[in-house]
């Protein structure tokens, strides 16, 4: 019993319901703020569909707006309509304004385009943990002054930049003796020195693909203004390492315990697990250990997650009230300056905070970060919000932080896991709540079986919930995903990141940690071979995948059998779906962006094939993997032939990749061993209406033992494609003397689509061929800025005399033509182009294709 001023007794039940009616009208406050959380989310998200921004006046012009509309609504009722959408058309117009004011001053800080693949001296600091790859070292770097023959000039603030390995020794550069020792590129750089460094740059360029990597956005998000590379060759001036500083001591400690935990473990897959667990260095994973991890489901716990945080958050509480209240024995005026619950909140709080940033300030990190700021904060306060309020505000602040977070993958995948298991159980409570009076506790094997349980039901929620959303945005889902992390979460969480994290303190312990992935990496691997361990479906249209994901949670609520039913409906669709294809007699050619090398993907209504894999860009890296591979599982391709050119690594560079990704594919070649596997002059099939034809190599031109007669360019595989009164010639890198003697043989053939021979170089695209094939489009595959400089101004200029219209990758992105609309060429970077891409070279063609039609 509870007693009142005046010496009355009040019932228990009173004092529950007087509680009770104080937390609700806490929690009005909470409620009414969600429709303006959620507008502000709204504005950011329509802001990051501009494909060009505004002038930053207008920007400045939504954001007092916002404010004029806030300082309307104040001090009316919340619950009043008028209220209501004031605050709203505030909230939305405060989003988009202040994203689009952080936006415009980023892009004012551009390089400028002459000063683009020039040597510049650029003056500055390793500003960020660096990245060990086959090549060097890639680092960033905070610019502090730039020089261009000896004149200032003016670049962005923070590179990035690449340094290869040197090919003299530092101590001896021919034609410059006596200079300064230069750090060869394979040594570390420590986060903080000061460097003075020969440098060219480029404006971030990425390639673009449907359903590929926006490396462009990754970059603008960073801050990264221009990416570059260290010169460091014979005539280049040495670099010099000024001094070492002391500004970014939490990346220079990052890298000291990364190298700490490479030199320690022997076994580099296990040192690069974790490294991503203590650092979040997630490129020091193998792409082989990414691949078992996406397929089992288990990516999420291979760098600091959420999990992490909460866990490391939990512990740093209670440790601080300990300390807290073990000072009071000795000072009781601790308790009195600030009491106990406080220090231990803010002290956890910020121990939490470190060891997120330490680990690379993920944004599963940075929404539990907040999160736990929040709650923990309402509780000290003695105030509960709702859920979905404290969801909405730690997301808010998220993209507060970062706004271009909004297209990250991973910010999805953890808000709405998080926002499932509390919407799918309405019985979760947040830290801070309040509670009636407990029954007696059950005994200790019923709690742990009831754990056990809720944990087991968690992870189901969570894998059936986010099953759409997983295939979505990667386009596979893994089946053994509940049975993996049932074992893998608590094993990472409570076994290997608290011995990686000890091993700080005590390295002995690395050993044991490293042991235990080898054993997890044991049940994976095992998982992973399974025939059905992971699905594979082509990524699906938007509003059906949201559609999908609606019903992925109407399935895991608690709610009648009929809902439920209806969300089973509702995601049937995705799990089914296929992408359009040609119509009969029809073809559809996609000439991939790979960068400085070829891949065209070819499909008829029932069959694909692939003419070349792209390039090797380095020892562990090439395009098949990265590009060609992805983009045939996102668009459902199976693949019927493969047909390469010539043996060029810029051709040739993928095959492994796509041999592995599509064994049951039939391959031509003009180098393999097998007679069967040649491409000949003459052989020829149908497919769906659709002629293919080999028109070079000859016979002859192949020696006895299977090698050619010819050079390599002069022995790629000329391949065309007709349907009806259209077709596409890809030639490969076929020099102008066999393009002259093709065209001499056939005088009649033409071709609407011409594959430019040798990314259009000047041995090719000879005026014979084009006089004779008469092509109404030129596709010219070529890397951004490469130093070949393909295509060549002079042959360019033969497509504008005869008034040709071309496209080239670097500007256009994957090139995409089809038969049954042979006037049209649509280029993915126009179609999906946002204010962060690159604005493209410029090129004036006598024809574009600006998105999708010719002028």
């Amino acid at each position: 019993m509870d007693q009142k001023a005046g010496g009355q007794a009040k019932p228990h039940s009173e004092t529950s319901k007087s509680r009770a009616i104080c937390l609700a009208q806490a929690s009005r406050p909470a409620h009414a703020g969600v429709p303006v959380l959620l507008a502000w989310i709204a504005g950011v998200a329509l802001q990051l569909q501009q494909p060009v921004l505004w002038p930053l006046s207008v920007y400045g012009g939504l954001v007092l707006l916002a404010a004029a509309l806030a300082l309307a609504a104040a001090g009316r009722p919340l619950a009043a309509w008028r209220t209501v959408v004031p605050l709203v058309l505030a909230g939305a117009l405060a989003g988009a304004g202040t994203t689009d004011m952080r936006a415009a001053l980023h892009a004012g800080q551009a390089l400028d385009p002459g000063l683009e693949n020039v040597n510049l001296q650029v003056t500055g600091r390793v500003s960020a943990l660096p990245v060990r790859t086959a090549q060097g070292v890639r680092f960033e770097f905070e610019v502090e002054r730039a020089l261009h023959e000896g004149r200032e000039v003016r670049v962005p603030p923070r590179l990035l930049l690449a340094w290869h390995r040197s090919p003299f020794p530092a101590h001896d550069r021919p034609g410059q003796p006596g200079a300064p020792a230069a750090v060869p590129s394979a040594a570390p750089l420590l986060a903080g020195d000061r460097w003075l460094l020969t440098v060219r740059l480029k404006r971030p360029h990425g390639l673009a693909n449907p359903h590929g990597f926006d490396r462009e956005r990754w970059l603008w998000e960073q801050g990264v203004g221009a990416t570059g590379s260290v010169r460091s060759g014979a005539r280049d001036s040495v670099p010099r390492h000024l001094a070492a500083t002391a500004r970014h001591p939490l990346q220079r400690a990052r890298q000291q315990v990364d190298q700490a935990i490479a030199a320690r473990v022997a076994d580099s897959r296990s040192a690069g697990v974790l490294s991503a667990l203590v650092v979040g260095n997630q490129s020091a994973i193998e792409r082989e250990d990414w691949e078992v991890f996406r397929t089992t489901g288990v990516a999420h716990l291979m760098a600091i997650s959420g999990l992490h945080v909460t866990m490391f958050a939990w512990v740093a509480v209670a440790l601080v009230g300990w300390l807290w209240r073990a000072l009071a024995l000795v000072w009781p005026a601790a308790l009195l300056a600030l009491p106990a619950p406080w220090a231990a909140g803010v002290g956890g709080i910020a121990l939490a905070t470190v060891y997120a940033l330490f680990s690379g300030w993920a944004v599963p990190s940075q929404r539990t970060v907040i999160m736990l700021l929040v709650v923990i904060g309402l509780r000290l306060h003695t105030r509960q919000w709702p859920w979905p309020a404290v969801w909405l505000t730690a997301m808010v602040v998220v993209l507060l932080l970062d706004p271009w977070a909004l297209m990250h993958p991973g910010f999805w995948l953890s808000f709405v896991a998080v926002g499932i298991l509390f919407a799918s159980d309405p019985g979760r409570r947040l830290p801070g709540g309040t509670s009636e009076a407990q029954p007696a506790a059950p005994p200790r094997w019923r709690r742990a079986l009831a754990r056990g349980t809720g944990l087991l039901r968690e992870q189901a929620v969570v894998t059936v919930a986010l099953a759409p959303l997983t295939l979505m945005l990667f386009g596979q889902f893994s089946v053994v995903g509940l049975v993996a992390n049932l074992v893998a979460i608590p094993w990472v969480t409570l076994l290997v990141t608290p011995l990686a994290m000890f091993g700080v303190v005590w390295a002995p312990l690395w050993d044991l940690a490293a042991w235990t992935v080898q054993m997890l990496g044991l049940w994976l691997q095992f998982l992973a071979g399974w025939p059905w361990s992971a699905v594979h479906r082509p990524i699906t249209p938007w509003p059906m995948a949201v559609l999908a994901m609606a019903g992925g949670i109407l399935m895991v609520l608690r709610l009648p059998p009929v809902f439920r039913l209806a969300g089973w409906l509702m995601v049937w669709p995705v799990l089914w779906w296929s992408p359009e294809r040609p119509p009969h007699g029809h073809f559809e050619m996609m000439a991939i962006d790979v960068g400085q090398g070829s891949a065209v993907l070819v499909r008829t209504a029932r069959h694909s094939l692939l003419y070349d894999t792209g390039p090797r860009y380095s020892s562990d890296s090439d395009a098949g993997e990265r590009v060609v591979v992805p983009l045939l599982h996102a668009l459902g391709v199976r693949l019927d032939a493969v047909v390469v050119s010539h043996s060029d690594g810029d051709h040739a560079g993928g095959m492994e990749a796509v041999r592995l990704a599509q064994p049951q594919a039939r391959w031509l070649s003009s180098f393999d061993a097998d007679p069967q596997r040649r491409c000949v002059a003459g052989q020829r099939w149908d497919w769906d209406g659709v002629r293919f034809e080999v028109l070079h190599p000859r016979p002859r031109h192949y020696g006895a033992d299977g090698r050619g007669a010819l050079s390599s360019n002069a022995m790629s595989c000329v391949l065309h494609v007709v349907a009806g009164e259209h077709s596409a010639w890809l030639g490969g890198d076929i020099d102008a003397a066999q393009e002259v003697r093709l065209a001499l043989e056939r005088p009649q053939m033409r071709a609407t689509v011409l594959l430019a021979p040798h990314h259009g170089s000047l041995t090719s695209s000879s005026p014979v061929l084009l006089n004779t094939l008469q092509p109404a489009w030129v596709v010219a595959q070529a890397g951004h800025l490469n130093r070949f400089r393909h295509p060549a101004p002079r042959v360019l200029a033969r497509y504008r005399q005869r008034g040709i219209p071309w496209v080239v990758s670097a500007d256009c992105g994957a090139a995409t033509w089809r038969s049954d609309d042979p006037g049209r060429m649509h280029c993915h970077r126009d179609a999906r182009r946002r204010y962060w891409h690159h604005p493209g070279s410029g090129h004036p063609p006598a024809g574009s294709a600006d998105g999708v039609v010719p002028h």
